[in-house]
């Protein structure tokens, strides 16, 4: 035990920890019991909201209430990603049991990406990534990683992809991605050291999904010209609509060329809990590889990604570097060392997050919170569908809802972005825009599990009603 009458500036006693403890608690609760009110967005007056934490750290430190204060002003600007109304790019979740998992990972700060050092850790890591393995039908010899984010799982399956297929002089080969795919994925390919050129682009269908017929025409012409074609990537949810991608049709491809087929599912792939998605992702089984994001559609917080591999074994011949320093590390047996696997020696404990939540509510809450989000979408694009005036092109797959306004005089670009402005000034709810051959359009993403259907009948109000004020007039 350590001396409680000696004086430690780095470790507080027992009751300054319990005190700073349910300070934070209190401050924590506070903070979401307030989220229904709390404004989407707050983008006023940032030059001020900055200000107090450019201050550099005193010698002697600050009371930890009064940092708390601060870090409370902090919380209240800019996007309000924790919120239920938050509808913006690919919403965040923020689940209070996440924090509970972060704040213990922390304390107890053990290592696991060495699975002895670690073993009881290391294991609830691979219990939740053979789980997610289960979930996509993966066989047993499959595996994976926790990551980020879905930047990094990109990455690293389009490293591992470059191992299995293409020879160390790999710069004459060649991928394959929808031009509705996330920009991660071309910035995966720059920073494994392939020119950018030999990212191909390929045309989407009308509905905006991967067109299969163009890619084989793609390989084909790429073969003939020297080049070698290794990697095609199907989205399971775009970014900009949520389209799903023809993944079956793209696993036919991959076998018949020699391809690996990556699925990015970061936005969409935990639809697979729901029997909808299930039902969208067929052939997403036969993959060889599939990226997730847990802070998306397991409403964990930001940080926490995945990466699946249907053979774990690549992994490790892409990643896997020795070191004389490393010569006491056990071998592996049942777990693994995710050191090995992954471009990460030193990181944070993420599994808890990923563990604790599944363990604590179950698989069929998370299920029913993705049924909830795919019913929402659907009724908001239904309410704009039937709204004169509004555009809404793209039947969802999943959770985003794409729509145009078309004013009855003016430019239209701009109408639709002064919409946007008034849709967002509501501070009720936080939209995001994108372009879509060359159009502007607006987007909702529906994913928190904090939004149920009161904030998406009040987003379509606002949507309705920042149109008539837009115009000057309501439409006959």
């Amino acid at each position: 035990m350590r001396d409680e009458g000696m004086a430690h500036p780095l470790e507080p006693s027992t009751d300054e920890m319990e005190a700073m403890i349910r300070a934070a608690l209190a401050f924590l609760t506070r903070f979401i019991q307030d989220l229904p009110e709390a404004p989407a967005s707050d983008l006023d007056d940032l030059a001020d909201a900055v200000a107090p934490f450019r201050a550099p750290p005193s010698a002697g430190g600050r009371p930890f209430d009064e940092l708390l204060a601060l870090i409370g002003q902090g919380a209240a600007k800019g996007f309000n990603t924790a919120g239920p109304g938050y509808l913006a790019y690919i919403p965040g979740g923020g689940l209070f049991a996440a924090a509970l998992a972060d704040f213990l990972a922390c304390g107890v700060n053990r290592y696991v990406n060495v699975w002895h050092a670690a073993p009881a850790f290391a294991q609830i890591e691979w219990t939740a990534v053979r789980w997610l393995c289960d979930l996509f039908g993966y066989p047993a010899g499959s595996g994976g990683i926790l990551t980020s984010g879905g930047s990094m799982a990109n990455f690293s399956a389009v490293v591992t992809a470059r191992r299995a297929r293409l020879p160390d002089d790999f710069l004459s080969g060649t991928m394959y991605a929808s031009e509705q795919t996330h920009a991660s994925v071309a910035k995966a390919a720059v920073l494994a050291g392939f020119p950018v050129a030999n990212v191909r682009s390929v045309p989407s269908t009308p509905d905006l999904a991967l067109d299969v017929g163009a890619v084989a025409e793609m390989v084909a012409k790429d073969r003939a010209n020297g080049f070698q074609p290794f990697l095609v990537v199907a989205n399971a949810g775009t970014t900009n609509t949520g389209t799903v991608d023809p993944l079956e049709a793209a696993g036919v491809l991959a076998r018949e060329q020699g391809l690996w087929l990556h699925i990015d599912g970061a936005y969409g792939g935990f639809f697979q809990l729901t029997e909808r998605g299930r039902r969208l992702f067929a052939g997403i089984e036969a993959s060889d590889s599939i990226t997730l994001d847990p802070h998306k559609g397991m409403f964990l917080p930001y940080g926490t990604g995945c990466l699946l591999v249907r053979e774990f074994a690549r992994l490790k011949e892409a990643h896997h570097v020795g070191a004389e320093y490393l010569q006491d590390i056990a071998p592996e047996e049942e777990i693994p060392s995710f050191a090995d696997y992954s471009p990460e020696l030193s990181r944070d404990f993420r599994g808890l997050r990923v563990w604790l939540r599944l363990m604590l509510h179950g698989a069929d809450a998370f299920a029913s919170a993705l049924d909830e989000k795919l019913d929402l979408a659907r009724f908001l694009y239904e309410q704009l569908r039937d709204t004169p005036g509004f555009e809404v092109p793209w039947k969802p797959d999943l959770t985003v809802v794409a729509f145009r306004y078309r004013p009855r005089s003016g430019d239209a670009e701009e109408c639709n972005r002064r919409l946007l402005d008034r849709i967002n000034a509501s501070k009720r709810v936080f939209l995001s825009s994108t372009l879509i051959a060359g159009r502007f359009v607006i987007r909702a993403c529906i994913v928190s599990h904090r939004t149920h259907r009161d904030r998406i009948e009040e987003a379509a109000a606002i949507i309705r009603r920042a149109a008539r004020d837009l115009e000057g007039e309501p439409r006959p």
